[in-house]
């Protein structure tokens, strides 16, 4: 019994280390692979980008009102927005100028004795499209609403045209900057490993005209709301990694 017991201890002894040293052996490999399958990888990034004419106006016009009731100033300014809706929608049209109502608040008006004394309230409505004679005639007809902001953006369509040829542009400077790369090194090409593509457009841009185009509007009723587009820089970025070929 002891000589069968000393045979299976052996045994299990044996099989242990030949499992310890399998694994340290398998570690040992795959710590000296990790290295090797980064070799030779490059990352950087390449963009191109463009100066574009902002061609979507965005209108925002307000009516303010004040009263000793919530109701009274809640309708008074439904009734200003009614009447600057019903002209708005006159000359509304797909794309060249679409017609929304924007926020709509009526809140208390406290005293210095922290009462309430009274109501003030007001009711935006935005006119936004491509379409700048419209938006501009239309805004000039609106007496009812004061202008509170004029802002410029690059429409869907505009954006997209861009974005399609500088996208096209920062892939090939992206291609270029890798097979450049690749002969700087004595390398016969590459191979294209993780690659994103991102974009970003100006945005909106506030016009600072927006004073002296309210003060005509007061002095000139019906007269069109005087705007100049604005500028911005789109840009397409190509950020990613290849594998130069030896």
């Amino acid at each position: 019994m002891r000589q069968a017991f000393s045979s299976r201890s052996s045994l299990s002894r044996g099989l242990t280390g030949a499992l310890l040293a399998s694994a340290l052996a398998m570690g040992a490999s795959a710590a000296h692979a990790e290295p090797d399958a980064q070799q030779n990888v490059v990352r950087f990034s390449a963009g191109a980008t463009q100066e574009v004419t902002q061609d979507l106006l965005i209108v925002t016009l307000q009516a303010s009102r004040e009263g000793s009731q919530a109701a009274e100033v809640q309708a008074g300014l439904k009734q200003a927005m009614d009447a600057a809706l019903t002209e708005a929608r006159k000359a509304a049209h797909p794309q060249g100028m679409e017609v929304r109502t924007g926020t709509f608040s009526v809140q208390p008006r406290y005293n210095n004795s922290g009462r309430v004394n009274g109501w003030q309230g007001f009711a935006q409505l935005i006119l936004e499209g491509t379409d700048v004679a419209r938006i501009t005639q239309t805004t000039g007809r609106i007496n009812q609403l004061n202008v509170i902001n004029v802002s410029y953006g690059l429409s869907r369509s505009l954006r997209e045209q861009y974005e399609s040829t500088l996208t096209s542009q920062a892939i090939a400077r992206f291609k270029a900057r890798a097979s450049q790369m690749a002969a700087d090194f004595g390398m016969k090409g590459y191979t294209l490993g993780d690659v994103t593509v991102s974009s970003t457009d100006p945005g909106f841009e506030p016009r600072p005209y927006l004073a002296k185009a309210m003060a005509m509007r007061a002095e000139m009723a019906d007269a069109p709301l005087p705007v100049e587009p604005g500028k911005g820089v789109l840009s397409v970025t190509v950020n990613g990694q290849v594998t130069l070929k030896p």
